[in-house]
């Protein structure tokens, strides 16, 4: 079983402290470890500097790769689950202050912003001004920060939630959409129907979504292609990176060099 993260600030109780912006610095161990559900006032990015996390609550699955983050509006349930070896940063806010959806989002963060995080975890240091700046220009460039397409919706009907965690637990079972049909007592139809309905994607491609997320989570902590591949069930590794590339426009590692280089690149705009 999984333990909650080991955090220096344990003690730390985000939604007591009058502080628009609190930025914390979170270096996970060797192995995988992850934050279970939990609720704060305050809303929360979950910045990734290196490694990946996902983030759940009970509408999807929100990945974040290296160089991205994901915004976590306030009073919303959530766990974290970070990749072996991730550098972290959590930055709670106060959500009056900042002009960013009512929903989870995945960001693209650049490097301007990126440092401005880096700084503000490391405390005021005595200089209270600096850090009101710092707090200040986070809340201006985090709503202009553009949205990646990296989560996967979920559904609490409990035929969907049944599939959802089955796949989540074993992503290499292929089963066909009969055959879960059969499984959760329902026509290939009605299931393909409520698919739709539920998650706004064919079964196939809510599946596809799974294994995208999978796939980001896995190749930030390290593994290779080969072995995600063989993990996801697909055939040969061609397969795989011919699915990956029509989801997402590259190869799994074009496709994670350019959320680097697209980072650097704004930082120069």
């Amino acid at each position: 079983m999984r333990q909650p993260l080991s955090f220096p600030w344990s003690d730390l109780d985000v939604d007591d402290r009058s502080a628009p912006v609190i930025a914390v610095r979170v270096d996970v161990s060797a192995t995988k470890e992850e934050v279970p559900d939990h609720t704060h006032r305050k809303g929360q990015v979950v910045f990734a500097l290196a490694g990946g996390v996902t983030c759940r609550v009970p509408t999807g699955l929100w990945m974040v790769p290296p160089h991205c983050a994901v915004w976590i509006p306030g009073g919303l349930q959530h766990s974290n689950r970070a990749t072996k070896n991730a550098h972290l940063f959590f930055v709670y806010i106060e959500p009056d202050l900042i002009d960013l959806p009512d929903r989870c989002c995945t960001l693209s963060i650049s490097p301007l912003l990126r440092e401005v995080i880096v700084e503000l975890s490391a405390g005021p240091g005595g200089d209270a001004a600096r850090g009101k700046l710092l707090a200040k220009l986070l809340l201006r460039e985090l709503p202009r920060m553009p949205v990646q397409e990296l989560h996967l919706p979920l559904s609490s009907e409990p035929r969907l939630k049944r599939i959802a965690t089955a796949l989540a637990k074993d992503p290499s079972d292929r089963s066909t959409l009969a055959q879960w049909a059969k499984r959760v007592a329902l026509s290939e139809s009605s299931l393909a129907r409520l698919v739709v309905k539920e998650t706004g994607l064919s079964f196939g491609r809510w599946r596809q979504q799974l294994h995208l997320i999978v796939a980001l989570r896995e190749l930030t902590s390290g593994a290779s292609v080969q072995q995600v591949s063989a993990d996801l069930g697909y055939d040969s590794v061609a397969a795989f990176i011919t699915m990956f590339k029509k989801a997402l426009g590259k190869p799994p590692a074009k496709y994670l060099a350019g959320v680097l280089q697209d980072s650097r690149r704004r930082g120069r705009d």
